[in-house]
Parts: structure tokens; sequence; C-alpha cells
């Protein structure tokens, strides 16, 4: 049984999309609907932070690593990945350059392979061949909610049962704070089993900042009440995206926040409301990492 609904972010993400959930926005709306109004429909650049960049570069070699026959998939080979990688991102997104000075370029590239090695601790990656990496993942559930995103990595065990794989190059998250990272798996399980009929067996977030590893078996039921969750923060968006009114929401992620001039808690003014329009006329960019 193959993956259906699954497209590469060259040819996914340069086109306008529908509106639609991502596991990224619909955490925004959960944290503050003005945020999510700026980022997804307004589209208010952001400037790109050098964790994120950091980030970005790691997955892209990553990536390149299983494009590598498998005896060459060591950290040797990895290493010499991250330079070329760089080259390439640079040359897709120039701005990036302003973030990284040319005497911290040497350190900036140092953090990078630490945390490519730490991935070498966590699992053998020539004792496997991914299904699909940089998987672009999309449904519309029964209420017509449209769901998307991009998963990392998705693998196929000898048994037929997938296994989606996420990197992330931050520290794993508190007991108190792991509340994100769960509705990550939960969507990405739920966009899967609406799609392929069927729950993926596993769902894997690997931290490579500190070496730890997050897993969810998803179970159908919870996924079914999980699905009514994310219609209504579905119903919500909708419901606001018809009348521009998208409040904030003061807290303490408020001082991580680069909307904070054009918020009304700071003393700022959003610009205009686009569009008076339900969800289906508004397009945004499709999101090329969540």
């Amino acid at each position: 049984m193959s993956v259906p609904a699954i497209t590469t972010p060259d040819s996914a993400g340069a086109q306008p999309r529908r509106l639609a959930l991502s596991p990224s926005r619909a955490m925004d709306f959960k944290q503050c609907p003005l945020k999510y109004r700026l980022r997804a429909i307004d589209r208010i650049p952001e400037a790109p932070a050098r964790v994120a960049v950091r980030g970005t570069l790691v997955h892209a070699v990553l990536e390149a690593l299983f494009g590598l026959p498998a005896p060459e998939r060591d950290l040797a080979h990895a290493g010499d990945l991250i330079a070329p990688a760089w080259t390439r991102l640079l040359e897709s997104r120039p701005e990036t350059a302003d973030l990284i000075a040319e005497e911290e370029l040497p350190g900036f590239l140092a953090e990078a392979h630490d945390l490519v090695r730490v991935y070498f601790n966590l699992e053998d990656p020539t004792a496997f061949e991914p299904q699909s990496l940089e998987a672009f993942i999309e449904t519309d559930l029964p209420d017509g909610t449209p769901l998307r995103g991009f998963v990392d990595r998705i693998d196929r065990s000898t048994d037929g049962l997938l296994h989606v794989i996420d990197y992330k190059t931050g520290r794993s998250p508190s007991p108190e704070r792991e509340t994100r990272a769960l509705f990550q798996l939960k969507f990405y399980a739920l966009v899967l089993m609406r799609t392929l009929g069927t729950a993926p067996a596993e769902l894997r977030l690997m931290y490579l900042a500190d070496e730890q590893t997050l897993s969810y078996e998803p179970d159908a039921e919870e996924l079914l009440r999980f699905e009514r969750i994310v219609s209504a923060l579905w119903q919500a968006i909708e419901s606001a995206s018809k009348t521009g009114d998208f409040p904030p929401s003061r807290s303490w992620l408020c001082q991580y926040c680069d909307f904070k001039p054009l918020c009304p808690e700071f003393g700022g003014t959003p610009p205009p409301y686009p569009a008076i329009a339900a969800p289906d006329t508004i397009t945004v960019l499709t999101e090329t990492a969540d």
C-alpha cells in the first residue's frame, strides 16, 4: 500500500493554496488568533532566526544523507554534506547570509555538525531505506476541514506498518510543555489515518539537541476525538475569517513574537484586514516546514 496525497516541497511549495490547517498554524491560532492571522492570512514577513536557519540546514543534511548508498551513510560522509547544503540554502534564501557573520560561520557549521552527530547516536541510517523524505501530506476531513503538513521521513517496516519520523533540532519538551509536540504527532496521525484508512503504527520525534526521542502510538478512537478538536479550531477560523475578528491573546509567549509592533496589546495597530471572506477564497503559500 502506497502513501497517497504526497508531493515534494518543490512541487507543492511554490503555488498558492487554499487556506488550511497545519500543526504550526493550528497551534498559532490556539495561542493567539491575531498571530495566526498575521502569519497565515496577511503573511507579514518575519525575520529569520539563527536557530531556525540552523534547523533548516540540519534537515537538509539529513535528507541528503539518505540520497547516499546505505554503506556511505556515516558521520564522515554526513559531515561532507554540510557545506554544500549551506551553499544551497544561501542560494534559495539569500537573506540568511545576514544572520551569520563570516567569522561566525565555522562555529555555526560546527553546531550543525554536532546535531548531525547526535542523530547517529539515535539510529543507524544504514539499516533501512525510507519510503519518503520531506513528504507533503494533506487531506480533507469528512466535515470539509482541510489539513496539511510536511513530514521529514516516512518508513515502512518489514511487516508493512508505517512509521513517521520528524527531526527536531531543539531540546525535548518538559512534561509540562509536551502539549505542542503531542498535538503535532496526533495531527500527522490523523491526516494519515484519513488518507490511508488506518493510523500509522508509530510517530516519533527525534530531538537532536539533547539526544531524546518522543514516541507516540496512535489509537483510532483517540484520533477521532482529536479530529473533533481540529474541526472546532477550523470552524473558529472560518468564523473569524468572515468578520476579520482575530483578537490578540496575551501570554508569556509574547516576548518571542515578531508581531509585537502590530499588536494592540503592546500599543500597535494591525494592518487592514485583507479580505472579508470565507477561508476557501483566501490563498496562502504552503509552508516549507512544520
